[in-house]
């Protein structure tokens, strides 16, 4: 791939930053309640229960992200173990993953505006400022990856510390009885939520995108997986106890960690865990963003889509039409989505794209033509066979009449394109 195009500006410590980041957005704000409503008490232990497979795939994700230096992620990695129809279609699924995602928290971005603002989240209000968030997005990311990472570890550190403070002061004011474990949640139930829940934490995956714009990858990629996700899942843990026990209506919240610090800090702790939110969210999106509009990049350098799409900006060094065209798919699509409707859409897609993942892991390691792995997992065959059957758990829970049958679409067009460019190519080039 011609990196030289881009310039490596993101350090071992702000590549941490973008996975914090991305996984830290909406989902720990506005799912705890979602979650205690489905089975009570029991949501600290989906809480574990999530934090537990995704700890297999990122185990997965660090090894194979190890192998490569260049953009493209999970895109790469399909094409190189499964061949290039395979990685065109992770690729396409996983660029939609970040469109929908992007939708999904800017939805939420205006649930919580609605905290201080009530008309945020309809009519006119709602056009404007989900057109705001998008110009502003694409304006950082254009002016340089650089200034996109500056902005991604301001809204790192502005969105930890309200999140720091709820936990480590939110235990002093725990009420006990509020802890209820009654009767075990229905299968169902129990697989729903962890289903919904598992998307507080996924994301990490966008740290591994912009490769070829990160010093020393193979080394610092899987450093900031796993940093992440330790640091990410002992914080939400501690959160959900938290809210479970300082908030008794917990399941009836719509911005639960607001209403929560509102219990134990008075209107400006709910004012102040209002606003974390936003920053975490606005975060959250600049990440996201910058993962989405390299995948375009990523795959029209693979000769798999047009080669405007692979052009730079001689000054900033920015895949200009890359961006232009994520920026505008993702604000029809925000529009056009409510939070909850994209959230599904969004996990579900990215489970498939981290199924192949993970099965590539085995498949390079018994390949002796594979890219050197700079980091080796440990039990990484039972790693990337758990996570497998672990994926395939969560997606019984899906129903293929609504949100499945919208990704079997999707994925229809994908192949359609991949097979209409590679015959274009064939015919006129």
């Amino acid at each position: 791939m011609n990196d030289e195009k881009l310039v490596r500006g993101i350090s071992r410590w702000d590549l941490a930053a973008i996975a914090i980041n991305t996984i830290i957005g909406t989902g720990i704000f506005i799912l705890p309640a979602k979650i205690t409503g489905l089975i009570g008490g029991y949501s600290l232990l989906a809480f574990v229960v999530c934090a537990v497979i995704v700890a297999f795939i990122v185990l997965c994700f660090a090894e194979v992200a190890s192998r490569f230096d260049a953009t493209g992620g999970m895109y790469l990695y399909a094409r190189e173990a499964f061949g290039s129809a395979v990685g065109f279609e992770v690729g396409w699924l996983y660029w939609i993953v970040r469109v929908t995602t992007f939708a999904t928290n800017c939805n939420a971005l205006l649930i919580y505006l609605g905290f201080f603002f009530p008309s945020a989240t309809e009519g006119v209000w709602r056009i404007l400022i989900v057109t705001f968030v998008v110009l502003l997005m694409t304006v950082v990311n254009f002016l340089g990856v650089r200034e996109s990472t500056v902005m991604t570890n301001i809204f790192t550190v502005g969105k930890i510390v309200p999140l720091l403070v709820f936990a480590f002061v939110g235990v002093l004011f725990i009420q006990p009885a509020n802890f209820s474990f009654g009767a075990t949640p229905e299968y169902g139930k129990f697989s729903e939520a962890i289903l919904v829940l598992i998307y507080a934490f996924v994301g990490f995956e966008a740290a591994v995108i912009p490769a070829g714009e990160t010093k020393d990858p193979q080394k610092n990629i899987p450093f900031a997986l796993l940093t992440a996700l330790v640091f990410c899942a002992a914080l939400f843990i501690v959160i959900q106890i938290v809210a479970i026990g300082t908030l008794p209506n917990l399941a009836d919240s719509k911005t639960p960690l607001a209403d929560a610090a509102g219990n134990f800090l008075g209107s400006f702790g709910a004012s102040f865990i209002a606003v974390g939110a936003l920053v975490s969210i606005l975060g959250n999106l600049n990440g996201g963003f910058l993962a989405a509009s390299r995948i375009p990049f990523a795959m029209a350098e693979q000769k798999q889509l047009p080669q405007v799409l692979a052009r730079t900006h001689e000054k900033f060094k920015t895949p200009t039409f890359s961006l232009l065209l994520t920026a505008v798919v993702i604000f029809v699509f925000t529009l056009q989505t409510s939070f909850y409707a994209a959230l599904t859409i969004a996990t579900i897609t990215r489970l498939l794209v981290y199924a192949t993942t993970c099965a590539s892991l085995p498949v390079f390691r018994r390949r002796s033509d594979a890219p050197e792995a700079k980091f080796t997992a440990p039990f990484g065959i039972a790693a990337a066979v758990l996570s497998l059957l672990l994926i395939g758990w969560l997606l019984t829970n899906v129903d293929f009449q609504k949100e499945g049958l919208a990704i079997l679409i999707a994925a229809a067009i994908g192949l359609i394109i991949h097979f209409s460019y590679r015959f274009y190519r064939k015919r006129f080039s």
